[in-house]
């Protein structure tokens, strides 16, 4: 009976040690990616680290992703395409905007009004635009997810815009070709910069303000930069942005067949909601912390927003013009960026909370 239960005993404890050596065993394979912006911002908390909690649960242990914050892994915000595809990194986050002209068709997204202020019915709509007309454009990389972010507004160091001419002579800063190309319609000197440098440029006082989102505003201390936070009227946001979640291909296509499935299975249109998802709730808890702040803010009139939206399709119509000279067709991407959002306009359920 003793020797019977010291075998027990033995098999038990060669059990345990077992199933401890299995979860403290090194992982397959490790993923580096990276990103530009602080990581409690909302894009990394809500989706790109639960995406890579994802990834490790699913493979059982054997992929584990890391995600570097601020370029930590080395380039700046715009080489981030060419640091995934030449395998510098595993993969990342990437705004193709930051290249201007690189990737023309990805602009149709992000003209004037041409979204919804849900990100994720705009994710969506870029998911399914993307898959029609801009794979051949992202070939020599992975694509996990694509989506584009939350309404934009003008986040000023003044009184909140009331009229047409308070633009007159601000320098805004802009994120993309499309959205300076707004900017300039509107009176407004753009100054084109990824979002990194803006708080710098605000508190040197190289721009008064600039367009971007609720969600990075506490990221960005826009509570002590600026004073105002104005939006457009309607359901439209006054511009958009477009966002990759790639991979680099060989780091893909180099994995085994069953990690290549994990790696798929949350990919697609499902990864892409969940991005545009984690940035309407980053714009809940940004606005709220603008008002905790004391900060104004504020919504133009209708009149307004139509004087504006009018300007608007100006820009649109130059950029067909633009596009057709590229051997694009710029009024059929126009068409079809429209009708995507417009399918997917009503198809998330919000308001979200943090």
């Amino acid at each position: 009976m003793t020797l019977a239960k010291t075998l027990t005993a033995t098999l038990f404890g060669i059990t345990l040690a077992t199933a401890a050596a299995a979860q403290q065993a090194e992982p397959e394979v490790t993923l580096r990616f990276q990103h530009f912006v602080s990581p409690a911002s909302a894009n990394p908390t809500h989706f790109m680290q639960p995406w890579a909690d994802a990834i490790e649960e699913q493979s059982g242990g054997r992929i584990a992703v890391e995600i570097f914050p601020f370029m930590q892994l080395g380039g700046a915000a715009p080489d981030q395409y060419d640091l995934i595809r030449d395998g510098v990194i595993d993969g990342g986050w990437v705004i193709p905007g930051y290249q201007a002209g690189r990737f023309p068709e990805a602009e149709a997204l992000e003209l004037p009004f041409m979204t919804t202020k849900s990100a994720e019915e705009a994710s969506r709509a870029a998911w399914a635009f993307t898959q029609d007309h801009l794979m051949d454009d992202f070939a020599d990389v992975h694509v996990v997810a694509v989506h584009m972010h939350g309404r934009g507004l003008i986040h000023l160091q003044a009184p909140p815009i009331a009229a047409l001419e308070d633009f007159n002579g601000l320098r805004l800063r802009g994120p993309s070709r499309a959205t300076t190309l707004l900017l300039e319609r509107l009176g407004a000197t753009p100054v084109g910069m990824p979002v990194p440098a803006f708080p710098e440029a605000l508190s040197r006082g190289v721009v008064d303000g600039g367009v971007i989102t609720w969600e990075q505003a506490p990221s960005l201390r826009l509570d002590e930069l600026t004073e105002s936070h104005t939006d457009v009227a309607g359901d439209h946001s006054l511009y958009n942005l477009y966002f990759l979640w790639a991979m680099n291909r060989d780091s893909y296509e180099g994995l085994p067949p069953d990690l290549r499935a994990v790696i798929d299975a949350n990919s697609g249109l499902m990864a892409s909601a969940w991005a545009g998802r984690a940035h309407d709730i980053g714009d809940a808890a940004g606005r709220l912390a603008m008002e905790e702040a004391g900060n104004t803010i504020a919504e133009m009139s209708p009149e307004l927003t139509a004087e504006i939206a009018a300007l608007g399709d100006q820009v649109i119509a130059d950029w067909i013009l633009e596009a057709n000279a590229r051997g694009l067709d710029g009024a059929a991407l126009v068409e079809a960026a429209r009708a995507a959002v417009e399918a997917e306009t009503g198809s998330a359920p919000g308001p979200y909370t943090d």
